[in-house]
């Protein structure tokens, strides 16, 4: 009875099952109201009518909590009566065992502790909440330009904004520390155990720098917070979205194998989408290393770069190189008059396009079979194609071709691209997966262009792509290539078709990531709050409180989005969707349960940030003027910066009702090191693909730079948070 070990948990504070993260403790055994019961007075324990809120003690332990001067009564709750409203009132409070975590929390497990409190979630491991159900509404308030080096002065408090940090220490530590550990493996030693720099780290007003003394009233610790990212591809993720999409609940599946089907919210509704919104825009093919077409550059300028780069490339017409005869991108249009109500093609020639290929003298890839299917299953064109040069690899373990198969025949390449040439008009869009190597086969360049690998992404994200096999079992339920004998190439072709109809069917966010997720908003709105449900709108209600227009995109499922201009009315927008706000309409009586809210001034001074929703264009963004476009920009020390902030920080708890859950969180490191080193990459690659010469670079990335990218990733991924209930 999974509600049961809920349950059991909430009100004991314990769960018989071993913790993963914290461990098994007698500490968990022992509640901390119990505690708190037994070091009161006989008199105190007498008094039936008020209680001593256990949140009034540092996580840490009971008795440094009674012990610790710097706290005084300043954290002491206020007494709370035994009985509210003829029951027993049981306060809520979060409770963290000392030296237990073995890595720092991520957001996603912010969002699990809100789940757990106000949904279907299940009990968090790093930390411990009592009376979980008594939570009444929950703030989640995102802050990026705070870190954790603020607290034990890493990060300088008194330096200008532009030049706020040690760049580095962390990714130095990070080294440092790796070259411990190896130089403890030499000498035959296991790593030093440093689990306890994991640890959230005590707030008292007497050890942390003036402008963050506000915090310690409010919280106890201040907790080491991972965002979300790819170590391997150095990639950060949202920290938005770890926070405001939800995974959908998962399905039983009965231990079938390979690929699950994919998961869907029952509550979405689908929308069918023609083919034409899946062509691929030229930054998309370029990014891909695709053989750009020369209508894809409208100007005669872009056009004569374009063929400079291909001459370096080897892909002009002196090296057998062919372009569809297509003009310009408005030929491929089709008038309204001619699509046909509902035509998912929307007038438009489709052909799925697969090739097999062989391996030649000199270690080249070159074309031994062609097979090309219409919209409908057709197949109109399907050949054996013989090399150039000789082949010394046929690749049949995976192209089905044998030497037997190829020797009698006499169609070229050059045969090839003349039927391509008669075949594709300026209408015809071209599918296919992976389509670049087949191109590159070919020989040939094409404008319209629509590939599988873009339309169902990897799960982890670029440069990693999904098989074809991969995809066509998780979403079409079928499986190809199953023979020993190799690939068939028009089976292939079909199977793209397959999924590029049901992509048209079920609208741009099939296949995606999204697809498997949910709006936290729609999540909550699926619960009830404790005593709501007998009213006639049992869900929970949430808001989002953000600059620009919190409406559209993440917050487009909240019941209320209020939209900022800059943090104070950030701090008005959490309040009056807390509390309630007779002049909103849109705010229902008592306020909302849970906010998602935003403030940002603190990382545009600190430039982490370079551009912010422009007021004037709610579909804009606008470059930032730090000399005009915010009113404390005249105060140009990070301390001042913080201090600020920090305040209102604790506006926003000053403003919340009892049982409140309050969570701040960074997001994320500084990520300027990552936008540069990302930046220079990117032009070292768009000039190394144009074959430049390594001694004409302007931009040369070597491992050196590879490693401090790394290093960089690392440091943005890491942020702070702290957490309490009110």
């Amino acid at each position: 009875m999974p509600n049961a070990k809920k349950r059991k948990h909430k009100d004991s504070g314990y769960s018989d099952d071993p913790d993963p993260v914290m461990g098994n403790s007698d500490l968990q055994g022992f509640g901390l109201g119990q505690t708190l019961s037994l070091l009161q007075t006989p008199d105190e324990a007498s008094n039936g009518d008020s209680i001593v809120s256990p949140t009034a003690l540092p996580i840490t332990g009971c008795d440094e909590a009674l012990n610790d001067p710097g706290r005084g009564t300043d954290t002491q709750r206020p007494a709370k009566k035994k009985r509210l409203n003829g029951e027993k009132f049981k306060y809520p409070d979060l409770t963290y065992v000392e030296s237990r975590l073995q890595s720092s929390i991520r957001i996603t497990d912010l969002q699990n502790l809100l789940l757990y409190c106000f949904a279907d979630g299940i009990a968090p491991q790093w930390i411990s909440v009592r009376n979980a159900t008594r939570i009444r509404k929950a703030v989640i308030l995102m802050v990026p330009g705070l870190e954790l080096g603020m607290f034990d002065g890493t990060v300088s408090l008194d330096s200008s904004n532009t030049e706020d940090e040690v760049k580095d220490a962390p990714a130095q530590d990070e080294m440092d520390t790796r070259a411990a550990d190896f130089a403890r493996w030499k000498d035959g030693l296991l790593p030093e155990d440093r689990s306890h720099r994991f640890n959230p780290r005590p707030l008292s007003r007497g050890d942390i720098p003036e402008p963050l003394q506000p915090l310690a009233d409010m919280f106890l610790h201040a907790w080491p917070i991972r965002a979300p990212g790819d170590s391997k591809y150095n990639k950060v993720h949202s920290p938005l979205q770890a926070v405001l999409m939800a995974p959908l609940p998962k399905s039983k599946d009965k231990g079938s194998k390979g690929p699950k089907p994919p998961r869907v919210d029952k509550n979405n509704t689908f929308k069918r989408t023609p083919i034409p919104t899946f062509i691929s825009p030229v930054e998309e093919l370029r990014e891909n290393e695709y053989p750009l077409h020369p209508a894809l550059f409208p100007s005669g300028d872009d056009r004569s770069t374009l063929e400079e780069i291909r001459k370096r490339a080897g892909q002009s017409a002196d090296d057998g190189w062919v372009d569809s005869r297509v003009e310009n991108i408005e030929a491929g249009n089709v008038h309204d008059s001619e699509i046909q109500q509902g035509s998912m093609t929307a007038g438009r020639d489709v052909l799925a396009l697969d090739c097999e290929m062989c391996i030649t003298e000199g270690g080249n890839s070159e074309l031994t079979r062609i097979s090309l299917v219409r919209w409908d299953g057709e197949v109109v064109l399907d050949e054996l194609v013989k090399p150039d040069r000789p082949v010394i690899d046929y690749l049949t373990r995976f192209s089905g071709i044998t030497q037997e198969m190829l020797d009698p025949v006499t169609t070229t390449l050059a045969d090839i691209q003349q039927k391509l040439l008669a075949l594709i008009t300026p209408r015809t869009i071209l599918v296919g997966h992976s389509l670049n190597s087949d191109l590159n086969a070919l020989k040939l360049t094409h404008p319209f262009i629509v590939d599988t690998t873009f339309l169902y992404p990897h799960p982890r994200g670029p440069p990693l792509k999904a098989s074809l096999k991969w995809l066509t079992q998780k979403y079409l339920g079928k499986e190809i290539q199953k023979g020993t004998t190799g690939h068939d190439s028009i089976e292939d072709a079909r199977a793209v078709l397959e999924l590029v109809k049901q992509k048209c069917e079920k609208g741009e966010q099939w296949g995606t990531s999204d697809a498997s997720n949910e709006s936290i908003f729609k999540r909550l709105s699926r619960h009830s709050p404790l005593g709501k449900t007998n009213s006639a709108e049992t869900g929970r209600t949430g808001a989002v409180v953000d600059w620009g227009s919190p409406e559209r995109g993440l917050g487009a499922h909240a019941t209320v989005a209020i939209g900022c201009s800059d943090d104070s009315e950030v701090v008005k927008g959490i309040s009056a969707a807390v509390n309630g706000d007779e002049s909103n309409t849109s705010i229902p009586g008592g306020g909302v349960d849970f906010i998602w809210a935003r403030m940002r001034e603190l990382e545009i001074h600190r430039g982490w940030c370079n551009r912010i929703p422009d007021p004037k264009n709610s579909n804009e963004s606008t470059a930032i003027d730090l000399g005009s476009n915010l009113p404390s920009s005249n105060e140009k020390t990070l301390s001042n910066l913080v201090s600020q902030t920090v305040s209102r920080i604790k506006e926003v708890y000053d403003a919340l009702p009892p049982c409140t859950l309050f969570i701040v969180y960074s997001g994320t490191g500084d990520p300027r090191e990552v936008s540069r080193l990302q930046a220079m990459h990117k032009c070292f690659r768009d000039e190394y693909q144009s074959k430049k010469p390594w001694d004409e670079l302007t931009v040369k990335w070597t491992d050196t730079e590879e490693q401090a990218l790394k290093r960089a990733c690392e440091c943005a991924r890491e942020g702070c948070g702290f957490m309490c209930v009110k």
